[in-house]
């Protein structure tokens, strides 16, 4: 099995009002939410990092789902792996609190924090300040679109410190009653990704998210897009509520 190290920082989370789970990242490695984001509707979140083993959050999930517990599913999860001791790993379930672990030969500065809604972790930090301070930004005001939150998380991080190597990629993805994603959003190689990702979700927030919630439903008959929906993606990005994009061919 290949494996690739992301020192990074993250948060996993779960919105009590909506029951959405969601992830957000950000690393000086590129593509971080390719490899380190794992979410599925109704069951959990994951996030796998430093050395990155996607077969752990899949493992998780799949005792999530069996009705297991965050901590009963890490706990497993890792008693099965032999380098567990270099592995870092948050989660959530749908129900529960967060649940994190940060092996003893992961790069220092490495730790975890975990709460009722989620969990951050991260290694190669400049700081437990960037840790701290993403916790309380995600916990600040629970009455915001989790999206909202975990996006707030990533920057209070990033000016706390981030990751002590530089800047250069950041993702956020957010879940709901669908096998699709509501949000999900990477940028995958910047200078600023942090503050990038938040310009690209303002532009999603306008053109993409209307698109998205006329998507089709889970046991509900499938229907047209909107008629305002269509007609605003016909006109080239930079006309569209929020702009972006470019009218060249």
């Amino acid at each position: 099995m290949c494996e690739i190290e992301a020192n990074t920082y993250s948060i996993v989370g779960r919105c009590e009002r909506t029951g959405e789970l969601g992830c957000a990242v950000a690393s000086a490695v590129p593509a971080v939410g390719a490899i380190c984001v794992y979410l599925r509707s109704g069951i959990g979140a994951v996030s796998t990092q430093s050395w990155v083993n996607p077969y752990l959050a899949s493992a998780i999930l799949d005792r999530l789902g069996a009705g297991e517990d965050s901590a009963t599913a890490l706990e497993a999860v890792l008693a099965e792996d032999t380098s567990a001791k270099l592995r870092q790993v948050g989660a959530i379930g749908r129900t529960g609190a967060g649940v994190a672990w940060t092996g003893a030969e992961c790069t220092l500065w490495c730790g975890d924090r975990s709460a009722a809604d989620h969990a951050v972790q991260g290694n190669m930090l400049t700081g437990p300040e960037v840790l701290d301070d993403m916790s309380q930004a995600f916990s600040a005001d629970p009455h915001l679109a989790l999206e909202e939150r975990l996006m707030r998380a990533l920057e209070a991080a990033q000016a706390a410190g981030g990751d002590k190597r530089g800047r250069q990629s950041a993702a956020l993805e957010v879940i709901g009653a669908e096998d699709y994603a509501r949000v999900d959003l990477r940028v995958d190689e910047h200078a600023d990704p942090v503050c990038e990702l938040r310009r690209v979700l303002g532009v999603a927030a306008a053109q993409l998210a209307p698109f998205v919630a006329g998507m089709p439903h889970r046991n509900a008959e499938a229907t047209p897009p909107p008629v305002g929906v269509v007609d605003m993606l016909l006109c080239p990005p930079p006309d569209r509520p929020g702009g972006g994009g470019s009218r060249l061919p």
